[in-house]
């Protein structure tokens, strides 16, 4: 059977308040979905019911068809989870921890210590895996948390903030180990990181007051925003040359608007918006041509994935 993660008209109430409000997705072998929303959307409380950390008020959670609430051992031998904030026991030192876990995770023998071995290397704990955890780094908490999530080679993982609290090339270090497991698993992310979803995710839902708001990979979100298609342009001329140039821009039938983004004594720049997402840069760069400007850059926007974000899960 092909390993999947379902999600069926999920809810969760804490009192009044509703956290997550009826959603329902899926996953499949092979994505790496990335969850996002702003502070108090849903996200963490989603991914706890998601791992029987949380009971769901309604709906489902299936795992290669094992029923989270029915059936919750055998979804979580096949589940690896790192919690928010990576909790651990501070006295123990990262080697006697994952030791712990894998006693947990029903590893024996030669096999744990192979694998214990192989994460501490993927994770790369070596350096401090007599220390005790208390007074770890943020960062090495944060690989411990990881390490003990993946000890088991499970089928499914879910990520609440990987790479919080890394540095950037912690952060590097993480992301590749997540693309080079991505193939043979299910990986659920939950990021405020954007520029995360571009590195590692196939795929992103936007959760904002509990619900869906957005489904789709990082290109089709990117496709939302205001900027998709559009162009900046940047000439040699003087200023008031500006008289000339934004006219003619102005002229040409996909061009909705010119953004200002420098005008003086030696340079022009410009970000040419589109009329409905129409592709404008073949009749930028012809205009520019028979005008014979100096171009400097010619640059086509995908999109921005901020401005997307922010579109969607504020009013």
């Amino acid at each position: 059977m092909e390993t999947k993660v379902e999600i069926r008209n999920l809810c969760k109430h804490f009192g009044s308040l509703v956290a997550v409000d009826d959603i329902s997705f899926q996953v499949n072998r092979g994505e790496v979905l990335g969850f996002l929303g702003p502070n108090g959307a849903g996200k963490s409380t989603t991914m706890k019911m998601i791992t029987g950390f949380l009971t769901p008020t309604a709906g489902t959670v299936t795992l290669d068809g094992y029923d989270i609430i029915q059936q919750p051992l055998a979804v979580k031998q096949r589940l690896g989870y790192l919690p928010e904030g990576a909790p651990a026991y501070p006295d123990m030192t990262p080697a006697a921890f994952l030791e712990f876990v894998a006693q947990i995770r029903g590893l024996q023998g030669a096999d744990k210590q192979r694998r214990i071995g192989e994460v501490v290397t993927r994770v790369n704990l070596s350096s401090v895996l007599q220390q005790p955890i208390d007074t770890l780094s943020k960062g090495f908490k944060r690989r411990v948390g990881l390490a003990q999530a993946i000890l088991h080679d499970p089928e499914v993982l879910v990520l609440d903030e990987p790479t919080d609290g890394l540095d950037p090339n912690q952060k590097h270090e993480v992301r590749a180990l997540i693309k080079a497991m991505a193939k043979e698993k299910v990986i659920i992310l939950s990021t405020h990181i954007l520029e995360e979803v571009h590195a590692v995710c196939t795929r992103a839902i936007v959760i904002a007051n509990g619900k869906i708001v957005a489904d789709g990979t990082p290109a089709e979100l990117e496709a939302k925003s205001h900027y998709h298609n559009a162009v900046t342009l940047t000439v040699s001329a003087t200023a008031h040359q500006a008289t000339e140039i934004r006219p003619a821009l102005l002229k040409l039938s996909g061009v909705a608007k010119l953004e200002l983004l420098q005008e003086d004594a030696t340079h022009l720049s410009y970000l040419i918006l589109p009329k409905s997402d129409r592709l404008i840069v073949a009749e930028v760069s012809q205009c520019a041509r028979e005008n014979h400007w100096k171009v400097e850059e010619l640059h086509v926007e995908k999109g921005r994935l901020d401005e997307v974000f922010r579109t969607l899960t504020t009013h």
